[in-house]
């Protein structure tokens, strides 16, 4: 089995000790492939840092979260215009808005977005983007960007509604182990089944979101690229899929957006 995981945080400081042997789990699990997210201006430059220690197998994206908004300054700006230049830059972001915490102010959140937005068109790279709480103003920001330019919604944890109006925009979904958790993930097993084929891909968005059913536990509460092929096996499940089709054409969907 081969899948892609398109949403790592593989420079978090959980993995500082031992990389090398997620890495090496995650290979041996069918994962070989992976995006690295960029959430902030360090963890842009260390994820394609890393993307170049292994060009064969990682990409990485360049951005920053909404909950950094408030530091997306014009030096930011013009550090990560030469950044996504990169070949193994794969995508812009992380970047959207995150009303859920409001860590940074919700006009910040809004100008950084749009910003980002701006820079995944100059350089026709697709964006990687985060909408917590934020339905409406993530519409509003996006309301004249090209449709077929290629967004993902990474971490997809909303409505029916919310799901439509991405698909009625040919966006893509990203779904995580968030899908896993019989407390607040129920919800997604009926909606996944309305995702096409060519708009689905997975993550594990590492080391956040430790699929809950996942038995025995692991000793360390932290989620890793690994545990993808469980969260591959739940979605196909719900979608009614075998986990060999499920994973043909989510990697597929992955590879085309990606650049693999």
């Amino acid at each position: 089995m081969n899948l892609i995981d398109i949403g790592a945080n593989l420079t978090h400081e959980s993995f500082r000790h031992d990389l090398p042997q997620v890495l090496s789990a995650a290979n041996q699990a069918g994962v070989e492939r992976m995006v690295i997210t960029g959430a902030s201006l360090q963890g842009s430059h260390d994820a394609l840092a890393l993307a170049k220690l292994h060009p064969l197998k990682l990409r990485a994206t360049v951005g920053m979260h909404p909950h950094h908004a408030d530091d997306y300054t014009n030096a930011v700006h013009a550090q990560f215009a030469q950044w996504i230049a990169d070949p193994l830059v794969a995508a812009v972001g992380e970047c959207g808005l995150d009303y859920f915490r409001d860590l940074s102010p919700r006009a910040a959140q809004r100008s950084a977005f749009a910003l980002q937005l701006q820079h995944a068109l100059s350089c026709n790279k697709p964006v990687f983007a985060h909408q917590r709480d934020a339905h409406a103003d993530f519409i509003a920001v996006t309301r004249d960007f090209p449709r077929h330019h290629k967004l993902v919604v990474h971490c997809f944890t909303g409505t029916r509604s919310e799901l439509e109006a991405y698909l009625e925009r040919d966006w893509y979904i990203g779904i995580t182990g968030w899908i896993c958790d019989e407390r607040r993930g129920v919800h997604l097993k009926e909606l996944v089944a309305l995702i096409p084929n060519n708009r689905l891909m997975i993550e594990t968005d590492s080391p956040y979101l430790l699929p809950r059913d996942l038995r025995p536990k692991p000793k360390v509460h932290r989620n890793e690229p690994r545990w993808l092929p469980h969260i591959a096996q739940a979605i196909a499940a719900a979608r009614g899929e075998s986990l060999e089709d499920f994973a043909q054409h989510t990697c597929a969907t992955s590879e085309s957006f990606f650049g693999f």
